[in-house]
């Protein structure tokens, strides 16, 4: 059986709706995995590189989940980058520790999946957001292994009852469709 990891990168999900769904449904469809809360673990930042190492190292297969913020992973999850994929660990001539892992992105966007079109209001097909990842895959000798979106589930809906529960449907079918991609890996 493979070890999934899988981080969350919102910075405060306690008031998330959608990637706070996202998550509670996988921790149901996937008990075997491992759960990575940073927001819980590093409120401050302060990311303990040992201990996060040491599960990418355990990780067969690593998801990033995150909501996109001004068209980029939270600063919270950058910055567990940075810090965990250093150079001698990761990549560098000494650094393969993350060689061969499978690395898959889960993201959302309060803006609706529509906007993210060359014609769009956003110019950008959602893909065009995904360089940073995949560069850093090729880097660190690690497989990118696809994504799975999400968009329209801005929490501004949060008031309205009727958006909730679409943006909560939205976040359950969300879980179900990647629990079901990374049982094909």
């Amino acid at each position: 059986m493979k070890n999934i990891l899988i981080v969350s990168g919102h910075t405060d999900l306690k008031d998330s709706v959608a990637n706070k769904t996202i998550l509670e449904e996988l921790e149901k469809k996937l008990p075997q995995a491992e759960f990575d809360y940073l927001d819980r673990l590093y409120p401050d930042f302060q990311i303990d590189i040992p201990a996060e190492q040491e599960k990418l190292v355990k990780a067969d297969v690593i998801v990033l989940q995150f909501p996109i913020f001004w068209y980029a992973m939270p600063s919270l999850m950058s910055r567990w980058m940075e810090q965990a994929f250093q150079h001698g660990f990761s990549h560098g001539y000494t650094g393969d520790k993350l060689k061969g892992k499978k690395l898959v992105a889960s993201f959302t966007t309060g803006a609706p999946e529509e906007l993210y079109h060359r014609d769009g209001a956003m110019g950008y097909e959602i893909e065009d957001f995904l360089p940073p990842i995949k560069a850093t895959c090729g880097l660190c000798q690690m497989e990118f292994s696809g994504f799975v979106y999400t968009g329209g589930v801005s929490y501004q809906r949060r008031n309205d009852e009727e958006k909730m529960k679409e943006m909560q449907m939205k976040a359950k079918n969300h879980a179900g469709k990647l629990a079901a991609f990374l049982e094909t890996l």
